[in-house]
C-alpha cells in the first residue's frame, strides 16, 4: 500500500470542489509524509484494498484532521496522474483483478504541478443555476501540458436530470506558475456556445492575486464572490465598457446574426427560455440564496 501525494481542493462551493491541484501550495515534505502515513495506516486498519482517497482538513498551524474516506477515485484524480506519471485507472483494474501492486513508496516521485478546472453548464452570473440545453459549438483546448477529459461535443444536449459537468481541463507545468499560465490559455481556448458555462469564473480566479499566491481556504470562493459582485464573465479589463467596446460588440453581434441565421438562434433561445424545469429551478434557488439585485 502506498500514498501518492496530495491534492489541494479548497476552492469549492457548497462543499463541491471547483478547482483542484497537486501538490498543495501549503504542503511541506514533513506534512506530506505524516499525512500519507496516516492515510496508509487508516486504510490498513480497515482492511481496504484498491484505490481510495482520504480527505483531511488542515488548519493554519498545519495540523491535519481526518474528514472522510472516498472508496473510489475522485473526479480530480487526473492531477495526481499528471504529477506522478501513473495511470491510476489501470492500477485500480489490475488490483481488482488480483494482481499485487508493483510499486513501492520510494518509487513514488512528484514532478511539476497540475491544476484542474471542472467545466459546468451553469450560470456563474446568476447564482450558479444549471444551464441545460444544446451545445451549438464545442471546442476543446490543447497544447503542451494540457489534458482534457470530456464527453461534450457540438450538437450534444446537456440533460436536465444529471450533473451538468461538461468536462475537466487540466494543465501541467514544471511549477505552479507555469501550470496557472497554461491553464489560463486553455480556459480561454475552450468554447461551449449555446448555453452558459463557468469558464468566465475560471478566467477571473486564475488572475486573482490570492489564488496566484496560493492563499486559499475552504471558504475562499464564497469570500471571493462576495468581494467581486460584478458578473464573473466580465473577467478582463474594467467592468465598465467604453463606448468603442460597446459599438464593437454590437457590430459583432449583428454580423453573427447575418451569417448564422437569426431565426434559428431566436427559436433555440425561445425553447430554452420556456423550459419549466429551468424556471422552477431558478425560482427555488432565488428563494433559498438571494444575492440581491443587479
Amino acid at each position: 500500500m502506498v500514498y501518492l501525494g496530495e491534492r489541494e481542493c479548497s476552492v469549492q462551493r457548497r462543499h463541491q470542489k471547483v478547482i483542484e491541484e497537486a501538490p498543495s501550495p501549503v504542503m511541506t515534505p514533513e506534512l506530506r509524509s505524516a499525512m500519507g502515513e496516516a492515510a496508509v495506516k487508516l486504510a490498513r486498519a480497515g482492511g481496504y484494498t484498491n484505490a481510495g482517497t482520504m480527505e483531511f482538513l488542515v488548519d493554519a498551524s498545519r495540523k491535519f484532521y481526518f474528514l472522510e474516506m472516498n472508496t473510489r477515485l475522485q473526479v480530480e484524480h487526473p492531477v495526481t496522474e499528471m504529477v506522478t506519471s501513473l495511470d491510476l485507472v489501470k492500477l485500480q483494474i489490475r488490483v481488482a483483478a488480483g494482481e499485487k501492486l508493483a510499486l513501492r513508496q520510494e518509487e513514488v516521485v512528484l514532478n511539476g504541478h497540475a491544476i484542474e478546472c471542472r467545466v459546468y453548464a451553469e450560470d456563474s452570473d446568476n447564482n450558479f443555476l444549471p444551464s441545460p440545453g444544446t451545445i451549438t459549438q464545442y471546442r476543446a483546448a490543447g497544447g503542451p501540458g494540457i489534458r482534457v477529459d470530456d464527453g461534450a461535443y457540438s450538437g450534444w444536449t446537456v440533460p436536465n436530470e444529471y450533473d451538468p459537468m461538461l468536462g475537466k481541463v487540466i494543465a501541467w507545468g514544471k511549477d505552479r506558475s507555469e501550470a496557472i499560465a497554461r491553464l489560463r490559455g486553455a480556459v480561454a481556448e475552450t468554447r461551449a456556445s449555446g448555453l452558459k458555462t463557468n469558464l468566465g469564473l475560471f478566467a477571473k480566479i486564475l488572475t486573482t492575486d490570492d489564488f496566484i499566491r496560493g492563499d486559499i481556504y475552504t471558504r475562499w470562493l464564497d469570500d471571493f464572490l462576495a468581494r467581486n459582485d460584478e458578473p464573473v464573465l466580465r473577467s478582463s479589463g474594467s467592468s465598465k465598457l467604453s463606448l468603442e467596446a460597446k459599438v464593437a460588440l454590437i457590430a459583432a453581434a449583428l454580423r453573427y446574426e447575418s451569417q448564422h441565421g437569426p431565426e434559428k438562434e431566436m427559436a433555440g433561445n425561445s425553447r430554452q427560455t420556456a423550459s419549466k424545469w429551468k424556471l422552477d429551478g431558478r425560482m427555488d434557488q432565488l428563494k433559498r440564496e438571494p444575492r440581491g439585485t443587479r
